[in-house]
């Protein structure tokens, strides 16, 4: 990435450090406020109002980043440098709480500056908690509220826009299913909240032995799928052998006895979606009459 200079100007009275657009933009302040606003509303991405608001933001304070801390996790703008000395604000909106929003800049943020950004934050704040809400209804509508991986929903969509680009990329994939050998028992002897805490471990397993082009998917119960981008079987064994490996290595799955049967196929661009998962399906039908504990192909 290009270094970029930014000219910067010390206001004696203060000793604080602002671009020489700020002045400009003391001139224009309302009109700055309107233009502002009706860009954020354009989006409901919190990363993209960020980013909008990061640059909007660079008129008052030589910023080299922008943060969102919330109940749905850290977002960011667009290439932020979050090694400067962080500044934040806590966002709330009719007494509830919305987050807290970091700013990062290598100067020092003196009160005036502090005041100017609270002022601009009346115009963040409504496009802002409606990409919030937003998001957290998109979460539940895609994603296990357990585990936190992706629902049966998604796999759905999932599946079908990688059949559609196998067909138009010629780009093989494959289809992995997983369930858990004994957890019924878990369930039945020890109740469901141990049964929870395996579900949550077996989680934490496949984040990681899968990379990041991969996905990973929560049917429900101890059911469990991979998309892996694969031309060949040979990804499918090597996570294959990881997930297992990891299993053994759980003290949690280990004291309950939990294993895991496998299954999984590749996927050509003739197929449909009701075909490639018959397939995966009989792999892991394989790996159960093999004993369980195992991985087979179809």
């Amino acid at each position: 990435m290009e270094n970029v200079h930014i000219l910067t100007q010390r206001v004696s009275a203060r000793g604080e450090f602002m671009p020489f657009s700020a002045e400009y933009y003391r001139n224009n302040e309302l009109n700055n406020a309107h233009s502002l606003v009706a860009k954020l509303q354009t989006t409901l991405s919190i990363e993209e109002i960020l980013t909008i608001f990061a640059e909007h933001a660079k008129q008052l304070i030589n910023l080299s980043g922008l943060q969102f801390q919330s109940s749905l996790g850290v977002c960011q703008s667009a290439e932020s440098d979050t090694s400067q000395t962080p500044y934040s604000f806590d966002l709330d909106i009719e007494n509830e709480r919305l987050g807290q929003l970091i700013y990062f800049s290598k100067f020092p943020m003196g009160q005036a500056i502090k005041s100017k950004l609270q002022q601009l934050h009346g115009a963040l704040i409504y496009p802002l908690r409606n990409a919030v809400m937003y998001n957290r209804v998109l979460r539940l509508a895609t994603k296990d509220a357990l585990t936190g991986l992706n629902n049966r929903s998604q796999f759905n969509d999932s599946l079908a826009q990688r059949l559609e680009r196998c067909r138009r990329q010629h780009r093989p994939f494959s289809l992995m299913l997983l369930d858990l050998d004994n957890f019924k028992q878990v369930n039945d002897n020890f109740g469901h909240k141990i049964g929870d805490d395996v579900l949550q471990e077996f989680s934490k397993v496949l984040g990681k032995s899968v990379r990041g082009t991969d996905s990973i998917f929560r049917f429900g119960g101890d059911e469990f799928a991979l998309l892996i981008d694969d031309p060949k079987f040979t990804t499918n064994k090597v996570i294959a052998d990881r997930i297992m490996h990891l299993v053994a290595q759980s003290d949690l799955m280990a004291q309950y006895k939990v294993t895991s049967s496998i299954g999984f196929t590749l996927a050509n661009n003739q197929d449909c979606e009701n075909e490639v998962f018959a397939r995966a399906d009989k792999g892991l039908y394989k790996a159960k009459a093999a004993g369980r504990n195992c991985a087979r192909a179809y």
